[in-house]
């Protein structure tokens, strides 16, 4: 039996366990970085705590940044007996498992199985969507759940809609009313459907909404719609985002690494003859202009572009004369990953612009990798060949958490300083001390850290990139 005639159980039995292993692997291996994490996981601690599931709270006082249903997932991880980083990280990883299951399925329905393995190895093993899949905040529920609407809308059948609809509402709860413009021109797309989509979301995503509104009055109101969704929409200055209009190019080719060189193919004419992918290619200009038009900007923003992507370039490959090499380009350039893993953690901290990136000689075994590929596509061996290339990447992966965690945990997060020094339980916060430091410490300390006088003592401050207790 040739290898594109597997059995369609085998195959998605294969990618799930591969993707589930690198999904789960080393889940704590850094405590919580930026400031999002400890600040999302810590109003999942007290929700847990204090069985107050409408208001969310950052030590005990109203936070109303983000809907509640990252909170609720960790808050459940809590209430389950996990703990700290595991809490907050697997729920993520877990839906971000099931859409890809679902993704591969219901691209097998609308294409082909070499179209929904392609599709599914390029989204779960790039960059982009392998770290959302790992850290704990909003943007991959948001991404996943409304991916999956679009998905359903765009090749389901008409009794799906309910199902569509339901999911939206879940985006909405992920992170509010973005996802609603995003969702907009599939929603007009579906003609019988729209009834049963707009039911369904609402009946999924409201009653969290006037529960909060009707506990906690104008002050939710005032600071989740004016000022998380309008002063988002309209200024740079409120939250400090402020970026170029072309910003997310090089952000959605780093976010796509290792298969940015595929993009090479989405100017192919002809892969858009097919209505399916031709729709997706419009909407994806249409979400790109959206988020660039918005003067905040943030890498992880344009994460829901990246499951249409997928298909797009799953398409165009699946079409393209040169595959072999097209995909071996891609898996070269993994020989970048050593370097990346040196660089990642300067990154993180100081941004990439500061940081050393290296060309180091442990990525040539990629260059191994990718001619191994490039001789099973010339073999005509193409389904095995993109496998062979997605275990390549996912080896990538695995490589970077593998380098990059240990270095994380030891500079960038608190975790292994909150550990050293147990005294900084008593000590007050230096002004020295960034924001990204201060909601990690508050997150170990379990509350709110004072600010230091002149003659307060001990106090934690920031002495370079290291953090001291004087």
């Amino acid at each position: 039996m040739p290898y594109w005639e597997l059995p369609r159980t085998w195959l998605a039995a294969a990618l799930t366990l591969a993707l589930t292993l690198l999904y789960l692997f080393d889940l704590g291996g850094a405590g919580f970085l930026g400031p999002d994490e400890p600040r999302y996981a810590a109003i999942g601690r007290e929700m847990a705590a204090s069985g107050d599931w409408v208001t969310p709270r950052l030590n005990g006082s109203p936070w109303f940044e983000k809907p509640p249903l990252l909170y609720w997932t960790t808050a459940i991880a809590i209430r389950a007996g996990l703990r700290d980083e595991w809490a907050a990280r697997l729920p993520v990883a877990l839906e971000s498992l099931a859409f890809l299951a679902l993704f591969f399925e219901l691209l097998r329905r609308a294409f082909s199985l070499r179209v929904a393995a392609t599709a599914t190895a390029i989204l779960s093993t790039s960059a982009g969507w392998a770290v959302a899949s790992f850290a704990a905040v909003t943007d991959l529920p948001m991404s996943a759940a409304l991916a999956a609407a679009m998905l359903l809308v765009a090749f389901g059948r008409d009794a799906r809609g309910w199902l569509a609809g339901a999911l939206l509402g879940l985006a909405i709860l992920a992170k509010g009313f973005v996802p609603v413009v995003l969702f907009a021109p599939w929603f007009f797309a579906a003609r019988g459907r729209r009834r049963a989509i707009v039911i369904a979301a609402v009946a999924v995503a409201a009653p969290w909404y006037v529960l909060c509104l009707s506990k906690n009055g104008s002050a939710f109101w005032n600071d989740f719609f004016w000022k998380q969704h309008v002063q988002r929409a309209l200024s740079a200055e409120a939250l400090q985002h402020g970026q170029p209009f072309w910003y997310y190019i090089p952000v959605l080719l780093g976010l796509l690494f290792p298969w940015t060189p595929v993009l090479g193919l989405a100017a192919n004419r002809k892969i858009y003859e097919e209505p399916r992918v031709r729709a997706l290619g419009l909407w994806l200009v249409f979400a790109l202009v959206f988020f660039s038009a918005v003067p905040n900007k943030l890498p992880l923003y344009v994460l829901p572009l990246l499951p249409a992507l997928a298909v797009v370039l799953a398409s165009a490959l699946d079409q393209a004369r040169a595959q072999p090499a097209w995909i071996a380009c891609c898996v070269a350039l993994l020989l970048l990953a050593p370097g990346l893993a040196a660089g990642l953690p300067d990154a993180f901290l100081q941004g990439a612009t500061k940081a050393h990136w290296a060309l180091l000689p442990s990525g040539l075994v990629f260059l191994v990798a990718a001619a191994f590929v490039w001789r099973l596509g010339r073999r005509r061996e193409w389904l095995l060949a993109m496998l062979a290339a997605a275990v390549a990447a996912g080896g990538g992966i695995a490589y970077l958490k593998a380098g990059v965690l240990p270095v994380l945990d030891r500079h960038d997060s608190v975790r292994a300083f909150w550990r050293a020094h147990p005294e900084a339980a008593q000590a007050c916060l230096d002004r020295s001390v960034s924001r990204t430091w201060q909601y990690g410490l508050e997150y170990y300390a379990g509350r709110a850290l004072p600010s230091c006088g002149a003659e307060n003592s001990p106090r934690i401050a920031a002495r370079g990139r290291a953090l001291v207790v004087e």
